[in-house]
Protein backbone atom coordinates (compact mmCIF):
# COMPACT_ATOMS: atom_id res chain seq x y z
CA UNK A 1 0.00 0.00 0.00
CA UNK A 2 1.30 3.48 -0.80
CA UNK A 3 2.35 5.61 2.17
CA UNK A 4 0.11 8.40 0.89
CA UNK A 5 -3.22 6.85 0.03
CA UNK A 6 -4.97 8.03 -3.12
CA UNK A 7 -8.70 8.61 -3.34
CA UNK A 8 -10.41 9.09 -6.68
CA UNK A 9 -13.92 10.55 -6.49
CA UNK A 10 -15.94 10.13 -9.67
CA UNK A 11 -18.62 12.80 -9.47
CA UNK A 12 -22.03 12.94 -11.10
CA UNK A 13 -21.62 16.73 -11.08
CA UNK A 14 -18.99 19.15 -9.78
CA UNK A 15 -19.77 20.00 -6.13
CA UNK A 16 -21.99 23.06 -5.58
CA UNK A 17 -22.35 23.29 -1.78
CA UNK A 18 -24.22 26.60 -2.06
CA UNK A 19 -26.77 25.10 -4.47
CA UNK A 20 -27.71 21.79 -2.86
CA UNK A 21 -27.37 19.57 0.19
CA UNK A 22 -25.73 16.98 -2.08
CA UNK A 23 -22.93 19.45 -2.80
CA UNK A 24 -22.48 20.06 0.92
CA UNK A 25 -22.44 16.31 1.58
CA UNK A 26 -19.67 15.81 -0.99
CA UNK A 27 -17.54 18.53 0.61
CA UNK A 28 -18.00 16.81 4.00
CA UNK A 29 -16.68 13.57 2.50
CA UNK A 30 -13.72 15.38 0.96
CA UNK A 31 -12.97 16.95 4.34
CA UNK A 32 -13.01 13.57 6.15
CA UNK A 33 -10.61 11.91 3.71
CA UNK A 34 -8.38 14.99 3.50
CA UNK A 35 -8.06 15.15 7.30
CA UNK A 36 -6.94 11.52 7.24
CA UNK A 37 -4.09 12.05 4.81
CA UNK A 38 -5.64 10.99 1.50
CA UNK A 39 -4.49 12.61 -1.72
CA UNK A 40 -7.75 13.35 -3.56
CA UNK A 41 -8.56 13.60 -7.26
CA UNK A 42 -12.10 14.59 -8.24
CA UNK A 43 -13.11 13.55 -11.76
CA UNK A 44 -16.40 14.23 -13.54
CA UNK A 45 -17.87 14.11 -17.04
CA UNK A 46 -20.16 17.04 -16.14
CA UNK A 47 -19.81 20.49 -17.66
CA UNK A 48 -18.22 23.17 -15.49
CA UNK A 49 -20.79 25.40 -13.80
CA UNK A 50 -20.66 29.00 -12.60
CA UNK A 51 -21.42 27.89 -9.05
CA UNK A 52 -19.12 24.90 -8.58
CA UNK A 53 -16.58 25.04 -5.79
CA UNK A 54 -12.91 25.72 -6.58
CA UNK A 55 -11.49 22.31 -5.68
CA UNK A 56 -7.90 23.60 -5.72
CA UNK A 57 -8.71 25.65 -2.60
CA UNK A 58 -9.18 22.32 -0.81
CA UNK A 59 -6.03 20.80 -2.33
CA UNK A 60 -8.13 18.50 -4.51
CA UNK A 61 -7.00 17.77 -8.07
CA UNK A 62 -9.72 18.40 -10.69
CA UNK A 63 -9.93 16.14 -13.75
CA UNK A 64 -12.48 16.25 -16.59
CA UNK A 65 -13.33 12.83 -18.02
CA UNK A 66 -15.51 11.53 -20.84
CA UNK A 67 -18.40 9.08 -20.86
CA UNK A 68 -18.00 5.91 -22.96
CA UNK A 69 -14.35 6.58 -23.64
CA UNK A 70 -11.28 4.41 -23.11
CA UNK A 71 -9.40 7.61 -22.18
CA UNK A 72 -10.75 7.01 -18.65
CA UNK A 73 -9.02 3.61 -18.62
CA UNK A 74 -5.65 5.23 -19.27
CA UNK A 75 -6.31 7.93 -16.69
CA UNK A 76 -7.36 5.58 -13.88
CA UNK A 77 -4.57 3.08 -14.60
CA UNK A 78 -1.96 5.85 -14.38
CA UNK A 79 -3.49 7.35 -11.21
CA UNK A 80 -3.78 3.86 -9.65
CA UNK A 81 -5.99 4.96 -6.72
CA UNK A 82 -6.27 2.99 -3.49
CA UNK A 83 -9.92 3.96 -3.10
CA UNK A 84 -12.53 5.00 -5.67
CA UNK A 85 -15.71 6.70 -4.49
CA UNK A 86 -18.64 6.82 -6.93
CA UNK A 87 -21.08 9.70 -6.51
CA UNK A 88 -24.48 7.99 -7.06
CA UNK A 89 -25.21 4.62 -8.64
CA UNK A 90 -25.43 5.96 -12.21
CA UNK A 91 -21.74 6.90 -12.01
CA UNK A 92 -20.80 3.43 -10.74
CA UNK A 93 -22.71 1.88 -13.67
CA UNK A 94 -20.76 4.01 -16.11
CA UNK A 95 -17.25 3.78 -14.66
CA UNK A 96 -17.27 0.90 -12.13
CA UNK A 97 -16.39 -1.83 -14.63
CA UNK A 98 -13.49 0.25 -15.95
CA UNK A 99 -12.11 0.63 -12.42
CA UNK A 100 -12.44 -3.15 -11.86
CA UNK A 101 -10.61 -3.86 -15.10
CA UNK A 102 -7.74 -1.40 -14.64
CA UNK A 103 -7.43 -1.17 -10.82
CA UNK A 104 -8.85 -4.44 -9.46
CA UNK A 105 -7.37 -3.90 -6.00
CA UNK A 106 -8.88 -0.44 -5.48
CA UNK A 107 -11.59 -0.31 -2.81
CA UNK A 108 -14.87 0.75 -4.42
CA UNK A 109 -17.24 2.91 -2.35
CA UNK A 110 -20.68 4.11 -3.44
CA UNK A 111 -22.17 7.27 -1.97
CA UNK A 112 -25.86 6.74 -2.66
CA UNK A 113 -26.76 10.38 -1.68
CA UNK A 114 -30.24 8.98 -1.02
CA UNK A 115 -32.04 5.90 -2.29
CA UNK A 116 -33.15 6.96 -5.75
CA UNK A 117 -35.53 4.00 -5.96
CA UNK A 118 -37.32 5.16 -2.79
CA UNK A 119 -37.72 8.69 -4.13
CA UNK A 120 -38.92 7.39 -7.51
CA UNK A 121 -41.40 4.91 -6.02
CA UNK A 122 -42.83 7.54 -3.66
CA UNK A 123 -43.20 10.02 -6.51
CA UNK A 124 -44.97 7.41 -8.62
CA UNK A 125 -47.39 6.55 -5.78
CA UNK A 126 -48.03 10.26 -5.22
CA UNK A 127 -48.88 10.81 -8.89
CA UNK A 128 -51.19 7.79 -8.79
CA UNK A 129 -52.92 9.34 -5.77
CA UNK A 130 -52.29 6.39 -3.48
CA UNK A 131 -50.25 5.64 -0.37
CA UNK A 132 -46.67 4.47 -0.90
CA UNK A 133 -45.93 0.92 0.33
CA UNK A 134 -42.52 -0.65 0.81
CA UNK A 135 -43.42 -3.46 -1.59
CA UNK A 136 -43.60 -0.81 -4.36
CA UNK A 137 -39.81 -0.84 -4.27
CA UNK A 138 -39.63 -4.46 -5.43
CA UNK A 139 -41.20 -3.66 -8.80
CA UNK A 140 -39.31 -0.39 -9.27
CA UNK A 141 -36.97 -0.54 -12.28
CA UNK A 142 -34.51 1.91 -10.70
CA UNK A 143 -34.27 -0.36 -7.64
CA UNK A 144 -32.84 -3.21 -9.72
CA UNK A 145 -30.06 -0.97 -11.01
CA UNK A 146 -29.39 0.73 -7.69
CA UNK A 147 -29.30 -2.46 -5.60
CA UNK A 148 -27.02 -4.10 -8.18
CA UNK A 149 -24.66 -1.12 -7.87
CA UNK A 150 -24.65 -1.41 -4.06
CA UNK A 151 -23.87 -5.13 -4.28
CA UNK A 152 -21.01 -4.56 -6.73
CA UNK A 153 -19.26 -2.12 -4.40
CA UNK A 154 -17.20 -2.96 -1.33
CA UNK A 155 -19.05 -0.38 0.77
CA UNK A 156 -22.02 1.94 0.31
CA UNK A 157 -22.58 5.12 2.34
CA UNK A 158 -26.23 5.42 3.41
CA UNK A 159 -27.49 8.79 4.64
CA UNK A 160 -30.71 7.69 6.36
CA UNK A 161 -31.42 5.03 8.99
CA UNK A 162 -34.81 4.46 7.36
CA UNK A 163 -32.97 3.60 4.13
CA UNK A 164 -30.53 1.38 6.03
CA UNK A 165 -33.51 -0.61 7.28
CA UNK A 166 -35.01 -0.85 3.78
CA UNK A 167 -31.75 -2.19 2.38
CA UNK A 168 -31.39 -4.78 5.13
CA UNK A 169 -35.02 -5.85 5.51
CA UNK A 170 -36.60 -5.36 2.07
CA UNK A 171 -33.59 -6.05 -0.16
CA UNK A 172 -31.71 -8.34 2.28
CA UNK A 173 -28.37 -6.57 1.78
CA UNK A 174 -25.54 -7.81 4.00
CA UNK A 175 -24.85 -5.21 6.71
CA UNK A 176 -21.10 -5.49 6.04
CA UNK A 177 -21.65 -3.70 2.72
CA UNK A 178 -23.37 -0.68 4.32
CA UNK A 179 -22.20 2.25 6.43
CA UNK A 180 -24.62 4.76 7.93
CA UNK A 181 -23.25 8.28 7.38
CA UNK A 182 -25.68 11.17 7.92
CA UNK A 183 -24.91 14.86 7.36
CA UNK A 184 -22.12 15.95 9.71
CA UNK A 185 -22.10 19.32 11.48
CA UNK A 186 -20.50 21.03 14.48
CA UNK A 187 -21.85 20.64 17.99
CA UNK A 188 -24.02 23.48 19.30
CA UNK A 189 -25.14 24.73 22.71
CA UNK A 190 -27.67 27.24 23.96
CA UNK A 191 -24.96 29.91 24.14
CA UNK A 192 -24.70 29.67 20.35
CA UNK A 193 -28.35 30.74 20.10
CA UNK A 194 -27.47 34.06 21.74
CA UNK A 195 -25.18 34.83 18.79
CA UNK A 196 -28.09 34.42 16.35
CA UNK A 197 -30.85 36.96 15.58
CA UNK A 198 -33.53 36.95 18.29
CA UNK A 199 -37.25 36.20 17.88
CA UNK A 200 -38.17 39.90 17.63
CA UNK A 201 -35.43 40.60 15.09
CA UNK A 202 -36.56 37.96 12.62
CA UNK A 203 -39.21 38.15 9.91
CA UNK A 204 -40.98 36.04 7.31
CA UNK A 205 -41.58 32.43 6.49
CA UNK A 206 -39.01 30.96 4.08
CA UNK A 207 -38.58 27.92 1.90
CA UNK A 208 -35.21 27.06 0.36
CA UNK A 209 -34.26 24.28 -2.07
CA UNK A 210 -32.59 23.48 -5.40
CA UNK A 211 -35.28 23.43 -8.12
CA UNK A 212 -33.53 20.79 -10.19
CA UNK A 213 -34.83 18.47 -7.46
CA UNK A 214 -38.46 17.51 -8.25
CA UNK A 215 -39.63 17.21 -4.58
CA UNK A 216 -38.68 20.88 -4.03
CA UNK A 217 -40.76 22.10 -6.96
CA UNK A 218 -43.69 20.00 -5.80
CA UNK A 219 -43.36 21.42 -2.26
CA UNK A 220 -43.55 25.00 -3.51
CA UNK A 221 -46.60 24.17 -5.63
CA UNK A 222 -48.26 22.60 -2.60
CA UNK A 223 -47.44 25.62 -0.44
CA UNK A 224 -48.90 27.99 -3.01
CA UNK A 225 -52.09 26.05 -3.68
CA UNK A 226 -53.02 24.27 -0.44
CA UNK A 227 -51.31 25.96 2.51
CA UNK A 228 -50.50 29.60 1.82
CA UNK A 229 -54.13 30.67 1.18
CA UNK A 230 -55.08 29.46 4.68
CA UNK A 231 -52.07 31.12 6.31
CA UNK A 232 -52.77 34.37 4.48
CA UNK A 233 -56.46 34.31 5.42
CA UNK A 234 -55.76 33.91 9.14
CA UNK A 235 -52.54 35.96 9.19
CA UNK A 236 -52.95 38.68 6.51
CA UNK A 237 -49.52 40.31 7.03
CA UNK A 238 -47.66 37.00 6.51
CA UNK A 239 -44.88 36.88 3.91
CA UNK A 240 -43.29 33.78 2.38
CA UNK A 241 -39.98 34.07 0.53
CA UNK A 242 -38.98 31.13 -1.67
CA UNK A 243 -35.27 30.73 -2.39
CA UNK A 244 -33.44 28.15 -4.47
CA UNK A 245 -30.95 27.55 -7.25
CA UNK A 246 -32.06 26.92 -10.84
CA UNK A 247 -35.69 28.11 -10.69
CA UNK A 248 -37.53 27.32 -13.94
CA UNK A 249 -40.14 29.52 -15.60
CA UNK A 250 -42.95 27.53 -13.95
CA UNK A 251 -41.41 28.36 -10.54
CA UNK A 252 -40.99 32.05 -11.37
CA UNK A 253 -44.64 32.25 -12.46
CA UNK A 254 -45.70 31.60 -8.86
CA UNK A 255 -44.29 35.00 -7.80
CA UNK A 256 -47.21 36.97 -6.36
CA UNK A 257 -46.05 39.90 -4.19
CA UNK A 258 -49.55 41.26 -3.56
CA UNK A 259 -50.35 37.92 -1.90
CA UNK A 260 -47.14 37.89 0.13
CA UNK A 261 -45.69 35.03 -1.96
CA UNK A 262 -42.21 35.94 -3.28
CA UNK A 263 -40.02 33.82 -5.57
CA UNK A 264 -36.51 35.08 -4.75
CA UNK A 265 -34.38 32.59 -6.73
CA UNK A 266 -30.73 31.78 -6.02
CA UNK A 267 -29.06 33.25 -2.96
CA UNK A 268 -25.32 33.57 -2.36
CA UNK A 269 -25.48 32.75 1.36
CA UNK A 270 -28.45 30.55 2.32
CA UNK A 271 -27.30 30.54 5.93
CA UNK A 272 -27.74 34.30 6.17
CA UNK A 273 -31.28 34.08 4.79
CA UNK A 274 -32.38 31.24 7.06
CA UNK A 275 -30.97 32.70 10.28
CA UNK A 276 -32.88 35.95 9.71
CA UNK A 277 -36.14 34.16 8.93
CA UNK A 278 -38.64 33.31 11.66
CA UNK A 279 -39.92 29.94 10.41
CA UNK A 280 -38.88 27.52 7.63
CA UNK A 281 -41.81 25.89 5.81
CA UNK A 282 -41.12 22.53 4.16
CA UNK A 283 -44.32 20.49 3.55
CA UNK A 284 -42.48 17.82 1.55
CA UNK A 285 -44.76 15.13 0.08
CA UNK A 286 -42.28 12.71 -1.45
CA UNK A 287 -38.55 12.20 -1.48
CA UNK A 288 -35.80 10.24 0.23
CA UNK A 289 -32.64 10.69 2.27
CA UNK A 290 -32.21 13.49 4.81
CA UNK A 291 -33.36 17.05 4.17
CA UNK A 292 -30.40 19.42 4.28
CA UNK A 293 -32.69 22.46 4.44
CA UNK A 294 -34.16 21.22 7.75
CA UNK A 295 -30.78 20.54 9.34
CA UNK A 296 -29.64 23.98 8.15
CA UNK A 297 -32.70 25.51 9.85
CA UNK A 298 -31.67 23.88 13.16
CA UNK A 299 -28.12 25.24 12.80
CA UNK A 300 -29.53 28.71 12.19
CA UNK A 301 -31.81 28.50 15.22
CA UNK A 302 -34.83 28.69 12.94
CA UNK A 303 -37.82 26.48 13.82
CA UNK A 304 -39.32 24.51 10.95
CA UNK A 305 -42.68 23.12 9.93
CA UNK A 306 -42.53 19.94 7.88
CA UNK A 307 -44.25 16.61 7.13
CA UNK A 308 -43.57 13.03 8.17
CA UNK A 309 -41.65 12.51 4.89
CA UNK A 310 -39.64 15.69 5.53
CA UNK A 311 -38.64 14.69 9.05
CA UNK A 312 -38.08 11.01 8.23
CA UNK A 313 -35.02 9.55 9.99
CA UNK A 314 -33.87 13.03 11.01
CA UNK A 315 -34.52 13.28 14.76
CA UNK A 316 -34.23 9.82 16.32
CA UNK A 317 -37.47 10.23 18.26
CA UNK A 318 -36.49 13.58 19.82
CA UNK A 319 -39.04 16.45 19.78
CA UNK A 320 -38.92 18.24 16.42
CA UNK A 321 -37.65 21.81 16.22
CA UNK A 322 -41.14 23.04 15.34
CA UNK A 323 -43.77 20.58 14.25
CA UNK A 324 -44.53 17.68 11.91
CA UNK A 325 -47.95 17.76 10.22
CA UNK A 326 -49.33 16.12 7.06
CA UNK A 327 -52.77 17.76 6.99
CA UNK A 328 -52.58 21.07 5.06
CA UNK A 329 -55.16 22.92 7.20
CA UNK A 330 -53.44 21.85 10.43
CA UNK A 331 -50.06 22.64 8.89
CA UNK A 332 -51.18 26.23 8.19
CA UNK A 333 -52.64 26.64 11.68
CA UNK A 334 -49.51 25.36 13.44
CA UNK A 335 -47.22 27.41 11.19
CA UNK A 336 -48.95 30.59 12.34
CA UNK A 337 -48.76 29.53 15.98
CA UNK A 338 -45.05 28.75 15.69
CA UNK A 339 -44.47 32.14 14.04
CA UNK A 340 -46.41 34.14 16.67
CA UNK A 341 -45.77 32.30 19.95
CA UNK A 342 -42.34 33.29 21.27
CA UNK A 343 -42.20 30.63 24.01
CA UNK A 344 -43.12 27.87 21.55
CA UNK A 345 -40.57 29.24 19.08
CA UNK A 346 -37.75 29.24 21.65
CA UNK A 347 -38.55 25.69 22.77
CA UNK A 348 -38.40 24.63 19.12
CA UNK A 349 -34.93 26.22 18.81
CA UNK A 350 -33.66 24.19 21.78
CA UNK A 351 -35.11 21.01 20.30
CA UNK A 352 -33.07 21.68 17.14
CA UNK A 353 -29.86 21.85 19.16
CA UNK A 354 -30.67 18.57 20.91
CA UNK A 355 -31.22 16.88 17.51
CA UNK A 356 -27.95 18.26 16.09
CA UNK A 357 -25.91 17.08 19.05
CA UNK A 358 -27.42 13.59 19.15
CA UNK A 359 -27.70 12.78 15.44
CA UNK A 360 -25.14 14.71 13.39
CA UNK A 361 -21.79 14.84 15.20
CA UNK A 362 -18.82 14.31 12.89
CA UNK A 363 -16.75 12.63 15.63
CA UNK A 364 -19.37 9.89 15.94
CA UNK A 365 -18.89 8.73 12.34
CA UNK A 366 -15.73 9.99 10.58
CA UNK A 367 -13.17 7.93 12.55
CA UNK A 368 -15.25 4.77 12.13
CA UNK A 369 -15.52 5.35 8.37
CA UNK A 370 -11.77 5.78 7.93
CA UNK A 371 -11.09 2.76 10.15
CA UNK A 372 -13.43 0.67 7.98
CA UNK A 373 -11.81 1.89 4.76
CA UNK A 374 -8.35 1.10 6.14
CA UNK A 375 -9.43 -2.41 7.12
CA UNK A 376 -10.76 -2.95 3.58
CA UNK A 377 -7.44 -1.75 2.18
CA UNK A 378 -5.64 -4.32 4.32
CA UNK A 379 -7.92 -7.26 3.49
CA UNK A 380 -10.35 -6.66 0.64
CA UNK A 381 -9.97 -10.25 -0.55
CA UNK A 382 -11.79 -11.75 2.44
CA UNK A 383 -14.48 -9.04 2.32
CA UNK A 384 -15.16 -9.69 -1.37
CA UNK A 385 -15.13 -13.45 -0.90
CA UNK A 386 -18.19 -13.13 1.35
CA UNK A 387 -20.05 -10.98 -1.19
CA UNK A 388 -20.95 -13.70 -3.70
CA UNK A 389 -23.96 -11.82 -5.14
CA UNK A 390 -21.74 -8.81 -5.74
CA UNK A 391 -19.17 -10.97 -7.52
CA UNK A 392 -21.90 -12.54 -9.62
CA UNK A 393 -23.29 -9.15 -10.63
CA UNK A 394 -19.81 -7.81 -11.27
CA UNK A 395 -19.17 -10.69 -13.64
CA UNK A 396 -22.37 -10.26 -15.67
CA UNK A 397 -22.72 -6.47 -15.49
CA UNK A 398 -19.06 -6.14 -16.39
CA UNK A 399 -19.69 -7.92 -19.67
CA UNK A 400 -22.96 -6.22 -20.67
CA UNK A 401 -21.98 -2.69 -19.61
CA UNK A 402 -18.51 -3.05 -21.05
CA UNK A 403 -19.71 -4.11 -24.51
CA UNK A 404 -22.46 -1.47 -24.59
CA UNK A 405 -19.94 1.23 -23.70
CA UNK A 406 -17.42 -0.01 -26.25
CA UNK A 407 -20.16 -0.06 -28.91
CA UNK A 408 -21.12 3.56 -28.08
CA UNK A 409 -17.47 4.60 -28.19
CA UNK A 410 -16.96 2.93 -31.58
CA UNK A 411 -20.18 4.48 -32.89
CA UNK A 412 -19.03 7.95 -31.77
CA UNK A 413 -15.74 7.77 -33.67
Amino acid sequence: MNQIKKLLIVGFVWPEPKSSAAGGRMMQLISIFKENGFEITFASAAQDSDFMVDLSEFEVIKKSIELNSSSFDDFVAELNPDVVLFDRFMVEEQFGWRVVEKCPNAIRILDTEDLHCLRTARQKAFKENRAFELQDLLSEEVAKREIASILRCDLSLIISEFEMNILKEVFKINEDLLFYLPFLVDEMNEEDLLQLPSFENRNDFVFIGNFLHEPNWNTVQYLKEAIWPTIKKDFPEAVLKVYGAYPSQKVLQLHQPKNGFFIMGRVEDANEIVKNAKVVLAPIRFGAGLKGKLLEAMQCGTPSATTSVGSEAMHDGLPWNGFIEDNPAEFAKKAIELYQNENLWKEAQKSGIAIINKCYQKSNYSNELISLVNSLLIDSKSHRLHNFMGNLLQHHAFKSTMYMSKWIEAKNK
